[in-house]
């Protein structure tokens, strides 16, 4: 005939590992580059919550900006103007001003 049967190559020896390296190296990459950075964010951002206390000022994730008023378990109150004062919930609370920061707002 015309077309010649096509047999495969023997395996080499060894080829389990080397098609398993890329995907090693990728996930050491991901974990080294994504995932560690990542945890290591939350676990600032939960020591910042759990260490909140009245008189801090803060910025929540919706905006707000204002004085710690009174924390509890779940919520914080934040007072953002005179004799106005917001219940939110403490995981929205994204950033720890330093002190001072409202009145040069």
């Amino acid at each position: 005939m015309f077309i010649s049967n096509a047999y495969a190559a023997p395996a080499a020896a060894g080829s389990d590992l080397m098609s398993f390296l890329p995907m090693i190296v990728i996930f050491v990459l991901f974990y080294f580059m994504l995932i560690r950075p990542q945890m290591k964010q939350a676990k600032q951002q939960k020591a910042m919550i759990d260490a909140l206390k009245a008189g801090d000022e803060v910025a929540t994730s919706g905006g707000i900006i204002g004085k710690v008023t009174k924390v509890s378990e779940s919520f914080v109150s934040i007072e953002i103007a005179a004799n106005t004062v917001v219940n939110v919930q403490k995981h929205t609370v994204q950033t720890l001003l330093p002190p001072g920061t409202i009145k040069a707002i």
